[in-house]
């Protein structure tokens, strides 16, 4: 048992993790097959486990058949490779990194299965050489194994650095920790075969990712959240008649803007993970002034008159004084300030006609800019009070003659590229409220 005390130690902590896990998904209702972690953490106990066994074995190999031994091994070496290549998947996945393509997964999954062949075939033909601690095995198999997570680590590495402006801030410290120590333990044991700290390795960063990002219950109270500012958004929404789920339409709007604004390498400097994430939380906040304005203008049928078209502007300048006083304790300032300019500005134009201030350009703030673009694009596609929904093809066409006049001209671009991804939500919308309608008549 002696040999052994590290894996079971291991053993006994991924349990844990796993009893906690599973606890808190089913208490908060969430998937377990949500993300990665899930077979990130069955392979990281398998490997441990078989880590553990792999070790008793080598060392009272006159107590197995040499068969038995030669399986283990395998096993061993092959969860282990599962472990690395799997966790190379997840930060794939958290960067927005996976090829869409399939000729292009293939390629990643390639060679992983290799040696995976690699190992079962070359596993009768290990080596077990006895140290001065402890035995332990070498050859083909164990190279293989060497090799692999050496690429793919290193790769998980180079993805980290190229994009980590696709991870949130206050997780990057914590990624790079585990990366790190993945990095640093596996490279020690290659070295140093004799000290068997693979399952050291395994564990420290299967609890790493577990800690940082995947906890069922922060990701339940993030959604919480979420949940809350979209409530309370409905509420001030609600004393519109004519708005319907504009809210959620403009956020998914936005949504696909800031994500296709990413992915093109617009902005980089600003938009990063944490930029979409309060972006995301922050839109639903655009027209929270209008809790200010008299419902007898808000759900007037007819044109304003100007006198009441000065009184709705207003729903701008007091938007963004509700967010400063309301978010003041909130703890979030970077959330704060967007929810507050998105609100405050969403109705300045490129060309400085806009208001409450008649900024222009870049000096208007990019939150502002992108929700601008959503929030007209939505508002000439639905019925209002005042008159029916445009014709798609009119709505389209009014972000394109606004460009370089009412909108930030890369942002009305990237839009109107996406025209076929913008269609099938505003389809998906129309059909939920169809099945409401049917609902309510029924």
């Amino acid at each position: 048992m002696e040999h052994i005390k590290l894996q079971i130690g291991c053993l006994a902590v991924l349990a844990y993790v796993a009893f906690i896990y599973v606890r808190e998904c089913r208490r908060n209702h969430s998937s377990l097959k949500d993300t990665l972690f899930d077979e990130l953490l069955v392979l990281g106990t398998a490997s441990v486990f078989f880590d553990g066994v792999t070790a008793y074995t080598v060392n009272d190999d006159t107590l197995i058949h040499t068969t038995f031994n030669m399986v283990f091994h395998a096993l061993f070496l092959s969860s282990l490779d599962a472990v690395i290549f799997v966790f190379f998947l997840y930060m794939l996945h958290i960067t927005g990194a996976f090829p869409k393509k399939k000729s292009v997964q293939g390629l990643i999954f390639l060679p992983f299965i290799l040696n995976i062949i690699i190992v079962f075939c070359y596993s009768s033909s290990l080596e077990y050489i006895e140290g001065e601690y402890t035995n332990y095995s070498m050859g083909v198999s164990v190279y293989t194994c060497y090799i692999m997570a050496a690429v793919y680590t290193i790769m998980s590495v180079i993805i980290f650095i190229k994009r980590w402006n696709y991870i949130e801030a206050h997780k990057r410290a914590c990624v790079l920790t585990y990366l790190f120590m993945l990095a640093a333990v596996s490279t020690i044991q290659m070295i140093f075969p004799e000290l068997l700290l693979s399952s050291l390795a395994v564990t420290m960063f299967v609890i790493g990712v577990y800690m940082n990002s995947e906890d069922p219950a922060l990701r339940t109270l993030s959604h919480l959240h979420s949940e809350t500012v979209m409530s309370f958004a409905n509420l001030i929404e609600n004393r519109d008649n004519s708005t319907g789920g504009h809210i959620k339409r403009t956020s998914r709007y936005v949504q696909l803007i800031a994500e296709e604004l990413q992915n093109r390498g617009y902005f980089s400097d600003v938009i990063t993970k944490d930029f979409i994430s309060n972006l995301l939380k922050a839109a639903p906040m655009h027209d929270i002034g209008k809790i200010s304005v008299p419902d007898a203008i808000l759900q007037k049928p007819g044109k304003l008159t100007d006198e009441e078209f000065a009184e709705m502007k207003l729903h701008t300048i007091n938007g963004g004084r509700i967010i400063l006083e309301t978010f003041r304790n909130l703890g979030d300032d970077e959330y704060r300030e967007m929810a507050y300019e998105v609100a405050r500005y969403h109705h300045e134009k490129w060309n400085g006609r806009g208001y409450p201030e008649g900024r222009k350009r870049n000096e208007i703030p990019l939150s502002a800019r992108i929700m601008a673009v959503a929030d007209v694009f939505d508002a000439v596609s639905e019925n209002r009070c005042y008159r029916d929904a445009m014709p798609l093809d009119k709505c389209f066409d009014i972000i394109r003659q606004g460009s370089g006049q009412d909108f930030d001209p890369i942002i009305a671009e990237t839009f109107l590229d996406i025209r076929d991804r913008v269609e099938a939500v505003h389809a998906e919308f129309a059909a939920e409220s169809k099945i409401e309608v049917k609902d309510e008549m029924l």
